[in-house]
């Protein structure tokens, strides 16, 4: 092979280098992507309600008609989703959250051998079936600054299964709201 056919072969492998090299710097140009200020996934979330302005109330349905169609076993099954973090029989250990048995009339953030969020010690009171129904829909939501990670359980029927299954845990329940 002479020295023309040699420089012919690298004048194409040079012009396809550069031709490659150009188009790369043009579809750069063209199809730039966004890059973010701070590196990481967009994560949607609710928006909170700013100070001085009250909540929207988000449960519209009465404690008692979501309870009136409401079954201990339904909840029970419903309460699996539960297991990770709570534990439901009488005397039971804590886990990353406390025990449920007997929760329903009982002090908030107090007792049961748990450390309880701030947020949740601030909260006084004790928890009804109606506490327990906005809380089990929205945790933060109901407790901000709850250290529950849960998103919550939207659907009501769930719910009142859920609030009856709770109810049913204890030495004497409570009478379910008419």
């Amino acid at each position: 092979m002479n020295s023309f056919e040699l420089n012919k072969i690298m004048g194409a492998l040079l012009f396809t280098c550069l031709s490659l090299l150009s188009l790369n710097i043009a579809a750069g140009a063209i199809f730039a992507p966004h890059k973010p200020e701070k590196p990481g996934y967009d994560i949607a979330v609710q928006e909170k309600a700013a100070p001085g302005q009250a909540a929207p109330a988000a449960v519209a349905v009465p404690i008692g008609t979501l309870l009136a169609s409401s079954d201990v076993k339904r909840g029970e099954t419903a309460a699996k989703k539960c297991i990770a973090c709570h534990t439901f029989e009488k005397g039971g250990p804590n886990r990353v959250g406390p025990n449920l048995y007997g929760v329903v009339g009982e002090a908030r953030g107090e007792g049961r051998g748990f450390n309880f969020s701030a947020a949740m010690k601030a909260k006084k009171g004790a928890w009804t079936l109606d506490d327990l129904n906005h809380f089990i829909m929205s945790p933060k939501g109901f407790v901000p600054g709850t250290a529950m990670g849960f998103a919550g359980i939207g659907k009501d029927s769930e719910r009142a299964d859920i609030l009856a299954y709770l109810n049913s845990l204890a030495d004497s329940p409570k009478p379910l709201p008419k």
